[in-house]
C-alpha cells in the first residue's frame, strides 16, 4: 500500500467492499512507504473509507528509516491512528489476533517472541466454538522462489508448530507484496494425529508494484470459511477493475473436502 494507489484503483475498491460487505479487513503491514506521517495518512484514509472495521498490524516500511527516530519512537506515526501494534478482533465468527513482527534493529527480517505466541494460544482459548481462528503478522512463511533473497520470519518451523498447536486455523502475512497460498503440510511434515489443516497465505500488494520485481501486482484476499471449508479468492486490479483471477479451497477441522468428480482430471506425483 505504501506506493500510492490510483484514484481509479481506489473507487473500484469502495465497490468491491461495498458488494462483498466483509466482516473485516486486515492490513497485513506495510501500510507506508517511508514510515513518513503523510503516508500513513493517505493509508488510514483509504482503508477507513471502506466502512469496515480495520485491523492493521505494522510493517517494516512502516517505521522510520531516519535515525534516530527509527529507534526512539519507531511506532509513533503507526498508532496515530491505530493505537497498538498488536491488535485483535473477536466475535461469534471470527478471533483474529495481530503480532508485531517488526524489529527497529532488523532492515528486512523479523521475529515472533515465545511470549506473542502465548499470549495468542491464550486469546484462541477463548474463541466461541465454531469461530475461525486467525493469526496475523507482516513477515512471511513461505513465498515464491523468485522473491528467496528476502528472508522469512525467523524460526518459521517453529512458530509455525506453536500456531497450530495452539488452534490457528489461518496465518496470515505480507512483507514480499506477492500472492502466495499453502496448506500447512504443503510445506510441513506431519506428525502422526497432525490431520488438522491450516492455511498459510501471503497477501498480495495493495499499492503500485515495482517494476523490477517481477510478479508482483496490486491485489488482495477474499476469505470466506463456512461448513468445514475455507474458500480464498484472489482479486487483481486490471486496470479495468478488480478481476477474480483465483479461488481457492481448503478443508478446517481434520476432514477432507468432499471428493468432487469432474469430466477431465490430471494428477501429478
Amino acid at each position: 500500500m505504501g506506493r500510492g494507489e490510483s484514484r481509479d484503483a481506489q473507487e473500484a475498491l469502495l465497490e468491491l467492499s461495498g458488494r462483498l460487505r466483509p466482516q473485516l479487513v486486515i492490513a497485513s503491514g506495510d501500510l507506508a512507504h517511508r514510515g513518513r506521517r503523510h503516508e500513513h495518512d493517505e493509508a488510514a484514509a483509504l482503508l477507513r473509507s471502506l466502512e469496515v472495521p480495520v485491523l492493521a498490524i505494522p510493517g517494516n516500511h512502516d517505521i522510520p528509516y531516519t535515525l534516530p527516530a527509527r529507534f526512539t519512537r519507531p511506532w509513533a506515526e503507526f498508532e496515530r491512528h491505530w493505537q497498538t501494534t498488536e491488535p485483535h478482533f473477536a466475535s461469534d465468527e471470527l478471533i483474529v489476533v495481530g503480532l508485531n513482527s517488526v524489529r527497529p534493529w532488523r532492515q528486512q527480517s523479523g521475529r515472533i517472541t515465545a511470549r506473542q505466541l502465548a499470549a495468542t494460544a491464550a486469546r484462541f482459548r477463548e474463541a466461541p466454538a465454531g469461530a475461525l481462528r486467525i493469526a496475523v503478522f507482516h513477515h512471511h512463511m513461505l513465498g515464491a522462489p523468485w522473491r528467496s533473497s528476502k528472508k522469512p520470519v525467523a524460526n518459521r518451523n517453529a512458530v509455525l508448530a506453536e500456531l497450530v498447536d495452539s488452534g490457528a486455523q489461518l496465518v496470515l502475512a505480507g512483507h514480499i507484496h506477492q500472492s502466495t497460498i499453502a496448506e500447512r503440510r504443503e510445506f510441513e511434515v506431519s506428525t502422526p494425529g497432525g490431520e488438522r489443516a491450516v492455511v498459510i497465505s501471503i497477501a498480495p500488494a495493495l499499492g503500485r508494484p515495482r517494476p523490477d520485481r517481477r510478479g508482483e501486482t496490486r491485489g488482495l484476499h477474499v476469505y470466506d470459511a463456512a461448513d468445514d471449508e475455507l474458500t480464498v479468492r484472489t482479486y487483481i486490479w486490471r486496470e479495468d477493475g478488480w478481476g477474480l483471477t483465483a479461488v481457492r479451497r481448503f478443508p478446517l477441522g481434520t476432514a477432507p473436502l468432499a471428493f468432487e468428480r469432474s469430466e477431465a482430471a490430471v494428477g501429478a506425483v
